[in-house]
């Protein structure tokens, strides 16, 4: 992400935390505010987006990937109790053990040596 990209994102997440309407005209006054120097074009393009998309998706599935659907995991034959037992699985099992990690030592000689 360039500069401009980054400043017109945290625009945009000030004005939706404070309530306020995404505008094209608001992030670019708060980009100037902060001194920061971007296209002309970004702050419309980011405006464009905040209209179309809701930025609490956006923020919320920021690790998700792009273009993907949602998956759904599917429920088995058996029912909601079923589906339940399934979802519950995974929680159930145990947390497997770590290997150590290797110390300088270990290897007979040290970073320092």
């Amino acid at each position: 992400m360039t500069v401009g990209e980054i400043a017109c994102t945290y625009a945009c997440l000030i004005l939706h935390d404070d309530g306020i309407p995404v505008t094209a005209e608001k992030i670019a006054t708060l980009v100037k505010a902060a001194n920061v120097s971007v296209e002309s074009y970004w702050p419309s393009l980011f405006a464009k987006l905040c209209e179309k998309r809701s930025i609490e998706d956006l923020v919320t599935n920021v690790g998700a990937g792009g273009g993907g659907a949602a998956v759904s995991v599917a429920a088995p034959a058996g029912g909601a109790a079923g589906g339940a037992a399934t979802a519950a699985a995974p929680a159930a099992e145990e947390k497997k053990e770590e290997p150590k990690e290797e110390s300088d030592d270990d290897m007979g000689f040290s970073l320092f040596d």
